[in-house]
């Protein structure tokens, strides 16, 4: 029998990023290094025949700035906006990338957005709570003026993991 080793648990008390979590419909984008252009859904490829709430198609339209703007590897975000979920009072839909880690203003593509950053510091219950409270008050900050945001996403940088917490109806049974 081989040996196997516990794993290494990683510290709590390890820096976090706090970011809006956007009602839409989870989507990706998958770019090959032979230059393939894949595009995805939570749990699905998805083309513009066979779409999600139009990702694909516009994915597709707007095909060469992504593979250029976003390079080979698989990119995950949030497609949101009118029609979809909450709608954010938007008359157009929106691509906000995940990894704000990876991208920001300068450097992501133009037809895309950015989750945005509403907190950074060491995970604590008081920051999340503390964050949380402040998205509820002052609406979300990915459409300024909603006021009904969703809530937040927690990544925990040691571990590697995400969490979330709503707004409304965080307790009880848990969803995807």
């Amino acid at each position: 029998m081989d040996f196997q080793g516990f794993p290494k648990i990683p510290r709590l008390s390890r820096n976090c990023v706090i970011t809006e979590k956007i009602d839409g419909t989870n989507a990706s984008i998958c770019i090959g290094e032979d230059g393939s252009f894949l595009v995805g859904s939570r749990t699905r490829w998805i083309t513009p025949e066979q779409d999600n709430q139009g990702f694909a198609r516009w994915a597709n339209e707007h095909k060469d700035e992504l593979i250029v703007g976003l390079g080979f590897g698989h990119h995950f975000g949030e497609w949101w906006g009118a029609g979809i979920q909450r709608r954010y009072d938007l008359k157009e839909k929106r691509f906000s990338l995940f990894n704000t880690g990876r991208w920001t203003e300068d450097n992501k593509p133009q037809c895309c957005y950015i989750v945005p950053v509403l907190a950074v510091g060491v995970f604590s219950t008081h920051l999340i709570e503390e964050t949380l409270d402040e998205l509820a008050m002052s609406g979300s900050v990915a459409a300024p003026g909603f006021m009904k945001p969703e809530g937040i996403v927690i990544y925990h940088e040691a571990s590697r993991s995400m969490f979330k917490k709503t707004i409304e109806k965080d307790e009880g049974k848990e969803s995807a």
